[in-house]
C-alpha cells in the first residue's frame, strides 16, 4: 500500500524527525559517558600541579646541591662545602665562604729595592719581586753561566763553611796531578773522621783504585776516600792542602781557603761567587762530571760487592740535565747543594746553602728549575729586561 503526501504534509513529518533526533540528542544514553570526561578533565589539573610541585622540589633540591659545591676559583683540597647536616648558610658562613675563594691577582707589578719586577705567580710561588719566596735555603745563586747574569742571589756576600762541596777541588788537584788513576789505596785509621765522628762503609784496610776513591767520594761523600786521596798526593797531606789553595787561587776563588779534603772541618770556605768558579772548573773535566752524576756505583769491600749511590737523588730525575752535582753537611755549614744544570738549552749555577733538611736543598732545586723554565719574572737591574729575553741571548 502506498502513500501519498502532499508537500505541507512532508516538511511536516521531516519536521517531526529533526525534533526527535533533538530530543534523542539530550538522552540519559548520552549522558552516562559525561561524568568520565569531566573526571579525566578534572584529574589533569592535579596531575598538572603535582608535577609542579615536584618541578618545584627538584628546583629547591638543585638550589641546595648549589650551596654545597665550592666555588670554582677554590683551590683543590680546600674547597669550603656547606654543613654534613644540611644546615642554612648564615651571611657570615656565606663571608667566610666568600673570602676563602682564590681570585686572579690584579694587583700591579711588584718591585723590590733591586729594582727587579716580578711579572707573575709562577708555580714555583714566585710572589716577590727578585725574589723566590718558597726557596728556604739561608744562602741562594742562581747563575746564567753562558752570558754571567746573575739571575738569583741571597745572603751570597760572603764566604762561610761548604762542608762536602770541598771534594770538589779535591778532586780537581787529584786529576790535574795526572796520578794514575789504577794505582791502588788502601784505607787506614788515618782516615777515620775524628772530627765529627762520622760513619763510612769502608773499614779500615779497604783497598781501591784511585779511580774509585775519587769515584765514592765525589758520588757518595765518602770521607775515608777522600782523605785517603789526599795522604797518597806526592808530599802527604801538607803538600795536598796547599795545592788545594793554590788551585783555588787559579781558578780566581779569592774568598776561598782549604785545610783538608773532606769538608769535615767548617775551617774550609768559600764564598756563593767562588763555589760557581768552583762547579765551572770541575764540569771542565769529564772524570769529575761523571764521577758526580753516577746514580750507583759498586766495588769489593771486605771481600763482598758493596752498592754505593748518589747522595743527590736529582741525578736519578730524567727531567733533569745535571753536569756537576755535590752536596755536603756539616753543622756548621747546614745542608748544602751545588749543580751545574742545563735548562732552557742554558748551563746553570745554583748554588743552595744552609738549608734546614735535605728534603729543603732537592726541594729549592725544583723551584728554581720551575721558575727558570717559565720565566715569570723580569730580571735585570733596571727592572725592564725580562727573563726570556736573557735566556735566549
Amino acid at each position: 500500500m502506498f502513500f501519498k503526501f502532499n508537500l505541507p504534509c512532508r516538511k511536516s513529518w521531516l519536521g517531526c524527525l529533526v525534533s526527535l533526533s533533538l530530543s534523542f540528542a539530550g538522552s540519559p544514553l548520552l549522558a552516562q559517558t559525561a561524568p568520565a570526561s569531566a573526571d579525566s578533565a578534572a584529574k589533569k589539573p592535579a596531575a598538572t600541579t603535582s608535577g609542579s610541585n615536584k618541578a618545584k622540589k627538584k628546583t629547591n633540591n638543585t638550589k641546595a646541591t648549589k650551596k654545597a659545591v665550592a666555588p670554582s676559583g677554590t683551590p683543590q683540597g680546600s674547597r669550603s662545602v656547606a654543613d654534613a647536616n644540611n644546615k642554612p648558610t648564615t651571611k657570615a658562613n656565606a663571608s667566610a665562604l666568600k673570602s676563602s675563594t682564590v681570585k686572579p691577582s690584579t694587583a700591579p707589578k711588584a718591585r723590590n729595592t733591586a729594582g727587579v719586577a716580578v711579572a707573575g705567580v709562577a708555580a714555583a710561588s714566585v710572589a716577590t719581586a727578585g725574589s723566590i719566596t718558597a726557596v728556604r735555603s739561608n744562602v741562594v745563586l742562581v747563575q746564567d753561566l753562558s752570558s754571567n747574569t746573575t739571575l738569583f742571589s741571597r745572603n751570597d756576600e760572603i764566604a762561610r763553611p761548604i762542608a762536602s762541596i770541598t771534594k770538589l777541588m779535591t778532586a780537581i788537584v787529584i786529576v790535574d796531578a795526572n796520578q794514575s788513576m789504577s794505582d791502588m789505596i788502601e784505607v787506614t785509621t788515618s782516615d777515620i773522621d775524628t772530627v765529627k765522628h762520622s760513619r763510612s762503609r769502608l773499614p779500615v784496610g779497604t783497598k781501591l783504585s784511585r779511580s774509585d776513591m775519587m769515584h765514592l767520594a765525589l758520588m757518595s761523600s765518602e770521607n775515608r776516600a777522600a782523605n785517603a786521596l789526599g795522604r797518597n798526593y806526592p808530599g802527604g797531606m801538607t803538600a795536598f792542602v796547599a795545592a788545594m789553595n793554590q788551585k783555588a787561587k787559579q781558578l780566581g776563588m779569592t774568598q776561598s781557603r782549604f785545610v783538608e779534603p773532606t769538608g769535615l772541618s767548617s775551617e774550609n770556605v768559600a764564598s756563593p761567587r767562588d763555589l760557581v768558579k768552583l762547579l765551572q772548573a770541575s764540569a771542565s773535566r769529564p772524570a769529575i762530571r761523571q764521577y758526580t752524576t753516577d746514580i750507583q756505583h759498586e766495588v769489593r769491600t771486605s771481600g763482598h760487592a758493596t752498592l754505593f749511590r748518589n747522595t743527590n737523588m736529582l741525578v736519578m730525575n730524567p727531567t733533569w740535565e745535571i753536569k756537576v752535582s755535590k752536596t755536603g753537611y756539616i753543622n756548621e755549614a747546614g745542608q748544602c747543594l751545588v749543580m751545574m744544570a742545563r735548562i732552557n738549552n742554558r748551563d746553570m749555577a745554583i748554588i743552595l746553602l744552609n738549608a734546614d733538611g735535605k728534603g729543603t736543598r732537592v726541594g729549592d732545586a725544583v723551584k728554581i728549575k720551575q721558575w727558570v723554565q717559565q720565566a715569570k719574572v723580569v730580571a735585570g737591574l733596571d727592572g725592564t729586561q725580562s727573563l726570556d729575553s736573557i735566556l735566549t741571548q
